[in-house]
């Protein structure tokens, strides 16, 4: 008899297949292998007790200073080249002297650049220094040096150079191209305050250059006298070297030329070569004279030899202008000079004196 198998009828409802489902293959390989991969110094560091670490720590330092100062003191790096540029008045050899001197002992490695450019820029005619390295054994200097805009005739009677920050540069030189005049009455105490007012005294310089350049009198001008520069003087130069000039502190182009003008026009009179100098006063002109070798400040003055820049009016006893002259009236003007172009104060005598020897003519 046979045994029938009867299989089972499954769900007629279909499998609905897996969503999403990606099968990977297991990693096959060595646990051992997979072990070894994981370890990384971190990890063994994490073993190394803290006290361990902080004295591995400190030899690393000690290690990295010790292996610096070696290599900085090395003769790798001696100074052995000092390139100088950008000077032309300045000395380079004095330049590469001091440099040389100041990294003699740190080498090229170890030189302060900021104290060698601070050193050199103390020196005279130079107006900023830059010192850069050039390794392994050089050095670069780049020097900006001074420009000398002025020379000062000073007290002592020296020529000097002077930038428009009133700072000396030396001597004239016999070769040197000369300015169009100098300057006097320069501040030779070496106070701050006294060089903010060779500073001013040096802006005024230059505007008188440019305002007398553009009327073309610069070259009547021998000497400036900026000792107070609301009152700027004038010496004339040439044959006329004995005349002062008074302008005043305002439009001094204009000014000069119209004092000119009027100088040279009374020049051509009888008297014009006692004249000592020409005074710009508000809206006249006025004319002072000398007799002689003596300048007298009024009828009982008592007579004296006459300094370079003494200017007066004439004694009471010169003759007065005949008032047939039309330029001339009455009037006087007894200021004076002393010999480092100073204003003298005047006596109460001396402005009650109307002497006839200035001459007041009114601006037209």
């Amino acid at each position: 008899m046979r045994e029938q198998v009867i299989a089972s009828r499954g769900s007629r409802r279909p499998v609905a297949p897996a969503r999403d489902v990606v099968q990977r293959p297991a990693r096959r390989g060595n646990s051992r292998a997979r072990e070894a991969r994981t370890f990384s110094p971190r990890t063994l560091f994490a073993y190394v007790p803290s006290a361990l670490k902080v004295i591995l720590l400190i030899l690393t330092l000690v290690t990295v200073i010790v292996g610096y100062r070696v290599a900085a003191s090395a003769s790798l790096f001696q100074v052995r080249g000092i390139d100088v540029v950008g000077t032309s008045r300045t000395s380079a050899e004095e330049i590469e002297s001091l440099t040389r001197r100041a990294v003699a002992r740190t080498g090229v490695w170890r030189a302060d650049l900021s104290a060698i450019s601070s050193e050199l820029g103390r020196l005279p005619g130079v107006r900023r220094a830059i010192v850069s390295r050039v390794l392994p054994d050089g050095l670069r200097v780049r020097i900006t040096e001074r420009v000398p805009v002025a020379v000062v005739h000073t007290s002592a009677g020296h020529f000097v150079w002077v930038d428009d920050d009133g700072m000396a540069l030396g001597e004239m030189k016999p070769a040197d191209h000369l300015p169009p005049f100098f300057i006097r009455g320069w501040n030779e105490e070496g106070t701050d305050e006294g060089r903010q007012e060779n500073i001013e005294r040096v802006r005024k310089y230059l505007e008188a250059v440019r305002e007398w350049g553009a009327v073309g009198l610069s070259e009547r001008v021998s000497e400036v006298n900026l000792i107070d520069v609301r009152d700027v003087r004038v010496q004339l130069a040439g044959n006329d070297s004995q005349i002062e000039v008074r302008l005043g502190g305002d439009e001094l182009g204009k000014r000069l030329k119209l004092a000119l003008d009027v100088f040279d026009e009374y020049k051509q009179t009888p008297r014009g070569s006692s004249i000592t100098y020409v005074d710009l006063q508000g809206n006249r002109v006025v004319i002072g004279f000398s007799s002689g070798n003596k300048v007298s400040a009024g009828p009982d003055a008592a007579p004296a030899e006459p300094a370079p820049s003494v200017a007066n009016s004439t004694p009471a006893a010169a003759p007065r202008q005949s008032n047939t002259n039309p330029t001339a009236r009455g009037g006087s003007e007894n200021a004076s000079l002393n010999n480092n172009g100073q204003k003298a104060g005047k006596s109460k005598a001396s402005r009650d004196q109307k002497p006839a020897g200035a001459s007041r003519i009114p601006l037209r």
